[in-house]
């Protein structure tokens, strides 16, 4: 499995509802991370999930290393979707980091990326 196809198997996993799925693509001491600060550990992305009620539309994937940096339409619970930006970092095929972003160019500073449309 690629890094990329690691990525978008745990969207799909948060999509689905399948915090058992999410759980086993991640690391155990997977980074959770946006705009209200990070924290490390599966308990950490359990919570998150269970409360975050998110669905996450990848629509573009730019991947550099083992940074996969995704463009998303995010949706919370009945709320208006809006276009955010998270950073994956994965290793030994689990994400290891997962840090959202207001934007595409935001997320692409944290990463250490250059805009590209090429990626």
């Amino acid at each position: 499995m690629t890094d990329t196809d690691a990525v978008l198997a745990w969207h799909a996993a948060v999509n689905a509802g399948d915090v058992a799925g999410v759980l086993s693509l991640s690391s155990d001491d997977v980074e959770v991370g946006g705009p209200r600060g990070s924290g490390r550990g599966a308990d950490l992305l359990r919570d998150w999930f269970l409360r975050a009620g998110v669905r996450l539309e990848p629509k573009q994937t730019f991947v550099e290393d083992h940074t996969v940096v995704v463009e998303q339409s995010a949706q919370w619970h009945a709320g208006e979707p809006q276009l955010v930006a998270s950073v994956f970092r994965v290793r030994d095929g689990k994400i290891d980091s997962v840090i959202r972003f207001p934007d595409l160019a935001s997320a692409f500073e944290a990463a250490g990326f250059e805009p590209s449309p090429e990626r």
